[in-house]
């Protein structure tokens, strides 16, 4: 029985060597992004709670822009990473072509939102029962760090048009570099801009939100440049901004099976902040306790989410080769390392929730809140690594219809309408509420097991391109 076992999800020393020399650069990169967030979120909320409140609420809106840039890139990658697999780099730089526009416009639109509905979201997550002082405090702290995060826009969206096609000509440690030049970059501005240090001047968080941009300007120089200065291990891109042509059918085909991954990101990195609005009506405390508790999850999400993206790329290269039996062998071994991977991250976050708190100078009513915020993370996040890898599985096939109610589904029916109904019309203490919408992932984790199961996903979609 071990050994059928073992058979199935249990990769040889070649099968990890692969998936290794793959994801933990990727890993990295992710990790870093993260750490040069724990470190401005560290700084700023060294400043107090309101500073630290208003910049997390921004960052909610900023979590949004981002996960949309990804869903944007995510429909022309599923080809992209086709297409590679194929060996058909003229292919390539049509879905190349395609992120660089669909970014454009994405960084167009929330700008525009950013700059007329600011000030009305950011008052959408402020609790009605905070001091109008404290409130109006948060509220100027939040528009300060908006104005000038809008500029980080435009780095982020075309660095991520780089870095997802470089990733998927299997090139993982440029995007790792440009994201370690950017921590550097990051916290040594932080450290001057906040406190007014190195010569700089003090500008709290307007110097936390300028470091920000220049590190994300940073991060994407790097990726930019050695894409245009390597063009022999980066085909697609010759004669790439020659012209914006994409040939109509290819360009349908992107449209019908990235529309729903487009929208699918954008509508759950909205159901998210709804989430986070939800539990923000409670109080102010539980806005910052939740700040604190996301920055540490995120950094150890790092793990399972970048597993989840080398599904994408090495069982995407596969069924664009036609190896379709070999696609499914990949799979089960890969699932079961991201859960594994998962399980691990999450025995080593426990210790450290009662610890990082520590770093913020706030109440210790909100360091107590985010410490418990953090265990129930940590007990979901072998659920989030199953479910992350069962997303990119169906996503690799092209089967985007289904990644959209698997993923939209179980948000916007079951998570979102779970949170609002604790949070509005109970008076359950926050702890209940917060660890009883967490969980509810296991829900999630069944309908994964099935649609993967199904074997749905295992579809060549380039043979005929």
């Amino acid at each position: 029985m071990f050994s059928q076992f073992r058979k199935k999800f249990i990769g040889d020393r070649a099968f990890y060597r692969i998936v290794l020399s793959m994801v933990i650069p990727m890993i990295l990169q992710n990790l870093v992004t993260n750490f040069v967030s724990l470190i401005d979120n560290i700084m700023v909320g060294s400043m107090g709670t309101e500073p630290m409140s208003g910049v997390s609420i921004v960052n909610q809106f900023i979590f949004v822009f981002n996960v949309t840039v990804f869903g944007a890139v995510a429909g022309p990658s599923i080809f992209g990473a086709q297409f590679f697999g194929k060996g058909d780099h003229e292919g390539q730089k049509y879905t190349f072509r395609f992120r660089l526009l669909i970014c454009t416009a994405i960084i167009i639109a929330a700008a525009i939102i950013f700059e007329i509905f600011g000030s009305p979201l950011i008052k959408l997550f402020i609790s009605k029962e905070s001091d109008p002082q404290q409130s109006e405090e948060i509220l100027v702290y939040g528009m300060d760090y908006l104005r000038i995060m809008v500029f980080s826009l435009i780095p982020f969206a075309i660095g991520q048009a780089y870095s997802s096609i470089v990733r998927e000509c299997g090139e993982t440690r440029i995007p790792m570099a440009g994201a370690m030049s950017a921590v550097g970059v990051n916290v040594l501005l932080d450290y001057g801009l906040i406190f007014g240090k190195l010569g700089m001047p003090a500008m709290g968080v307007k110097g936390a939100a300028i470091a920000t941009v220049i590190a994300k300007t940073v991060e994407a120089l790097v990726v930019v440049v050695w894409a245009h200065t390597h063009p022999q291990r980066n085909k697609y891109i010759v004669g790439a901004f020659h012209g914006f042509r994409i040939p109509r059918r290819l360009t349908a085909d992107i449209i019908r099976r990235g529309t729903p991954l487009f929208i699918n990101e954008f509508l759950w990195s909205l159901g998210m902040s709804v989430v986070a609005q939800c539990y923000s009506v409670r109080s102010t405390e539980v806005v910052a306790a939740r700040n604190i508790s996301s920055t540490m999850t995120n950094l150890f999400s790092s793990i399972y989410l970048q597993m989840g993206a080398c599904i994408a790329i090495l069982v995407g290269a596969k069924l664009g080769a036609n190896k379709l039996k070999e696609a499914r062998d990949l799979d089960n071994k890969l699932l079961f390392f991201a859960v594994a991977a998962a399980s691990v991250v999450a025995v080593c976050m426990m210790p450290l929730a009662g610890l990082f708190p520590k770093f913020y100078n706030t109440e210790a009513s909100v360091r107590s809140l985010a410490a418990y915020m953090i265990i129930i993370q940590a007990l979901a996040m072998p659920m989030w690594g199953y479910t992350n890898a069962c997303y990119f599985t169906l996503r690799s096939g092209g089967k985007t219809g289904i990644t959209f109610l698997f993923d939209f589904g179980f948000t916007w029916l079951l998570m979102i309408p779970l949170a609002a109904v604790l949070s509005y019309f109970t008076s359950l203490d926050i702890r209940i509420v917060f660890a009883v919408v967490t969980l509810s992932e296991i829900v999630k984790v069944f309908i994964g097991y099935f649609m993967v199961r199904s074997n749905v996903w295992i579809n060549n979609i380039v043979d005929d391109i």
